[in-house]
């Protein structure tokens, strides 16, 4: 019996996870995209705008060098698709997203890293980002009017505003932090500036990637452990690469996982460079405290 051929989709160079530049109408923003084989011969993937989730492709064709993404709108106003029209070179995408609205936004891509490490973290010293008195460690970022001060030992974001960021800029670590939110509140953790912990009131009932203690739009936790809005809760986050645990009030509801790309909100897709830890403060009010950082040493292996 000849053996079945494979079909040209099985092996399209298109298939893997790309870091997004898109060039909007006011500024350059992230985006990311993961095309993979359904069955012999169907493309499908994910996509990661500039806001909000991980959404899927609803249709993915590739064919000589060029490829086109269709994918449902999300949080736009527009009933209309997504349109993405690339062209492959090497690791190298270029092209245009019409968005559901009929703007054009250019775009290049590069593929993803892998970010796997094959030495096990030699731990540093420990850095206090916050310990109750002072926020030098920080800096607002642009993009609105900071509402971030301390009050009563406590970092404090009022209400809406500017999101806050570390000055410093890290790549493996573990994070300790505790926060309190109000009822119906909303705030978030970026690891490396490019990664969303969802920090919020979230509801009872099935875990939500979109909940409290997920990574948004792509990791959901194994089970709740939130204790409701207005009380201290804690933070444990490791982040090795890609692999993410995320321990909720003492239980780890994330355990070893693999982050896919970046997050809606993320500040760059440059995925294999250090960057800061940065909270969301342009939800709602939102308290923090006792922020430690541990990094790993050395360049990772």
């Amino acid at each position: 019996m000849m053996p079945m051929a494979v079909p040209a989709q099985a092996g399209a160079p298109i298939i893997g996870r790309w870091d997004l530049t898109v060039q909007g109408t006011n500024r350059a923003y992230p985006s990311w995209v993961e095309v993979y084989l359904s069955g012999h011969r169907t493309l499908v993937g994910n996509f990661v705008a500039g806001g909000g989730s991980a959404r899927p492709i609803s249709k993915v064709t590739y064919d000589n060098g060029t490829v086109h993404l269709s994918l449902p709108p999300q949080w736009e106003a527009e009933p209309n698709d997504v349109q993405v029209t690339a062209t492959l070179a090497g690791d190298r995408l270029t092209g245009t997203i019409v968005q559901p609205n009929g703007e054009k936004h250019r775009f290049t891509g590069v593929r993803a890293p892998t970010l796997r490490r094959t030495a096990a973290p030699v731990w540093g010293k420990e850095v206090v980002l916050f310990g109750g008195t002072d926020m030098n460690a920080w800096e607002p970022l642009p993009g609105g009017e900071s509402q971030w001060k301390v009050i009563g030992g406590l970092l404090t974001n009022t209400r809406s505003g500017a999101n806050l960021a570390t000055k410093q800029k890290f790549t493996d670590f573990t994070l300790h932090l505790e926060f309190r939110v109000p009822k119906g509140g909303n705030s978030g953790i970026y690891l490396r500036g490019r990664h969303e912990v969802q920090v919020e009131d979230s509801p009872l009932g099935e875990p939500s990637s979109t909940h409290l203690g997920g990574v948004y739009g792509f990791l959901a936790p194994n089970d709740q452990a939130h204790k409701g809005a207005g009380v201290w809760q804690t933070f444990d986050i490791t982040l090795v690469g890609r692999r993410v645990t995320v321990v909720l009030n003492g239980k780890t509801i994330i355990a070893d996982q693999t982050i896919p790309g970046i997050t809606g909100g993320a500040l760059d897709s440059n995925e294999g460079e250090p960057g800061p830890l940065y909270l969301q403060g342009d939800h709602t009010a939102v308290e923090y405290r006792n922020i430690r950082i541990t990094p790993v040493v050395g360049s990772p292996k």
